[in-house]
C-alpha cells in the first residue's frame, strides 16, 4: 500500500507570513520557509528538493513541524551544545585553585598536573584538552618565567619612582634611559611552530661571536642613540657619552640620564657633557624601558639567526639599530614609562 504524501497545511500561515519569517534569523530558517512556500503554490516535491538542494527526508520533517507548530516550527533556534563537563559552581572553585596552587601544596600548575589533580581529587572525568581550554577561558596563557632578583629594596624602589615622577612633570627636563646589551652570532634558539614529528634544529657554530651595544633613549621624543663595541668598560662608556654629545640634538635645558649601578657608570673621572646621571635603585631592571628595546631587537633581528663571522654579525646589528632609529613613534610606545608612575 503506497504511503500518502505529506503536504503542508496552507491554513497554518499565509505566503506573506512565510516570506516575512524567512527574512529573520538563521539562513536555514529562510530555506525552510521557502520550501513550504513552494509546496503551497503547487511546485512538485522533487523540484523543490532539487532547487533548494535538500533531501526528501528533511522536507518531510519541515512539513511536520509546520503542520504542528505553524511558522514557529520552522524557526531554527541556537543549539545548546553539549553541557560543560565542569559545572559553574565547580568552575569557580577550580578557578580559585589555579590562582592559588599552594592550596594543593604546589608552587605552580602545569595543565598536565592540574588535569591529574582534578581527576583524582574531584573525580572529574575530562580530557587534557578540556583542561587546556579551561585555562584559556579564564585568561591563562603559557609563559616562560622571567628571572627576578630577590634582593630588591622596596623603599629604595619607591624613592626612585618618586624622583622619576617629579622629573617627568618638569617641562624643561628630558629623561633619557641608558644601558648596554650583548648580541651573539648564534643566540639561544627560541620557540617556533613546526610540524609534529619533524626534528626542529637551529644551526650553532660554537664560535661565540659577540658584540655589545651601548644605547640611550628618550621616551618623550622616541630618539634612540647607540654605538657598537667589542667590550664594555669605563673608557668605552666615556666614548659613548662623547659620541652622544656630538650626535644628539638637545631640545631641553636639563637632560637626566638614568643608568644602572654598573661600575663603569660611576667612575669619578667621567665627563657627562649635557647629561646629569641618575642611578636606578639596585636590582631594578624593570624600571629601565630601554630593556624592552633590546628584547624587541633580539626578537626581530636575532631570532633563530646565525652569523658565521664577525662581519655578518656587525652588518646585521647595523641594520637592527638603524631600523630602531628610523622608527621614533614605535620607540616612544615601546619605552613609555607612564605605567610605572
Amino acid at each position: 500500500m503506497a504511503r500518502q504524501a505529506l503536504i503542508p497545511n496552507p491554513e497554518n500561515a499565509s505566503l506573506r507570513e512565510l516570506k516575512e519569517a524567512g527574512k529573520v534569523g538563521k539562513f536555514e530558517t529562510g530555506v525552510r520557509c521557502n520550501a513550504i512556500q513552494m509546496l503551497v503554490v503547487g511546485i512538485p516535491r522533487e523540484q523543490v528538493c532539487r532547487a533548494l538542494q535538500i533531501t526528501e527526508r528533511s522536507l518531510r520533517t519541515w512539513i511536520r513541524l509546520f503542520n504542528e507548530y505553524g511558522v514557529d516550527g520552522l524557526i531554527v533556534n541556537k543549539r545548546p551544545g553539549r553541557p560543560h563537563i565542569i559545572g559553574k559552581e565547580k568552575a569557580i572553585e577550580l578557578s580559585d585553585l589555579i590562582g592559588n596552587p599552594q592550596k594543593a601544596d604546589r608552587e605552580f600548575w602545569t595543565a598536565k598536573a592540574f588535569h591529574g589533580y582534578i581527576c583524582g581529587t574531584y573525580a572529574i572525568e575530562c580530557s587534557y584538552q578540556t583542561v587546556v581550554r579551561f585555562f584559556h577561558e579564564r585568561g591563562y596563557v603559557l609563559k616562560v618565567p622571567q628571572p627576578w632578583p630577590d634582593r630588591q629594596d622596596e623603599e629604595l624602589r619607591q624613592a626612585f619612582l618618586d624622583k622619576l615622577r617629579v622629573l617627568s612633570e618638569q617641562g624643561d627636563t628630558d629623561i633619557w634611559f641608558g644601558d648596554e646589551s650583548g648580541f651573539e652570532g648564534d643566540p639561544r634558539p627560541r620557540r617556533r611552530w613546526d610540524k609534529k614529528g619533524h626534528k626542529t634544529r637551529s644551526t650553532k657554530n660554537g664560535d661565540h661571536l659577540r658584540m655589545n651595544v651601548l644605547g640611550m633613549v628618550c621616551p618623550r621624543s622616541g630618539e634612540f642613540f647607540a654605538i657598537e663595541a667589542t667590550h664594555v668598560s669605563s673608557d668605552m662608556f666615556q666614548a659613548f657619552l662623547d659620541e652622544a654629545d656630538n650626535g644628539l640634538t638637545f631640545t631641553r635645558n636639563r637632560n637626566v640620564l638614568i643608568l644602572d649601578n654598573a661600575s663603569w657608570h660611576k667612575k669619578k673621572s667621567l665627563q657627562w657633557h649635557n647629561f646629569e646621571p641618575l642611578y636606578l635603585s639596585p636590582y631594578s631592571p624593570d624600571f629601565n624601558p630601554i630593556e624592552r628595546l633590546w628584547l624587541l631587537m633580539k626578537d626581530r633581528w636575532f631570532n633563530n639567526v646565525v652569523c658565521k663571522n664577525m662581519n655578518l654579525l656587525i652588518q646585521r646589528l647595523d641594520r637592527a639599530l638603524l631600523d630602531l632609529i628610523g622608527r621614533p613613534e614605535e620607540v616612544k610606545v615601546t619605552t613609555s614609562f607612564g605605567k610605572l608612575l
